[in-house]
């Protein structure tokens, strides 16, 4: 149960870290307030929340699936909210982010979870 409270804690960094970026949109280079109070507030959450998950979850593991759910999700919504595509370039690239981390995810870290140290 320990570990699922740090990867809610990683699930909620990263929403928090997507919801910033869109936000940084809406605040059209922070001339726009409101958008940029909310987008800054975000980013906070999405750098605590991070930090709590680095409790119990690697950094590596834990960056690696922040950035990178980051990235996809961002790339998603951007298509739907704004109509903003890939380039046949990007679409690849992302494809290569999707796949590192689902290589980190469940090869390289076979074993680690005995080695983590649980910071208190």
């Amino acid at each position: 149960m320990n570990k699922d409270k740090h990867s809610l804690f990683l699930c909620i960094a990263v929403a928090a870290e997507i919801t910033a970026t869109m936000l940084l949109t809406l605040s059209r280079g922070m001339s726009v307030l409101l958008p940029t109070i909310l987008a800054l507030s975000s980013y906070a959450a999405a750098y605590y929340f991070l930090t709590l998950s680095l409790k119990r979850i690697p950094l590596g593991l834990a960056y690696a699936l922040w950035a990178g759910a980051g990235i996809v999700m961002t790339s998603t919504i951007n298509f739907f909210l704004f109509n903003i595509s890939l380039s046949p370039g990007g679409f690849i690239g992302v494809t290569m982010i999707v796949t590192g981390v689902l290589i980190i995810n469940l090869l390289a870290n076979k074993g680690q979870d005995e080695k983590a140290v649980e910071v208190k």
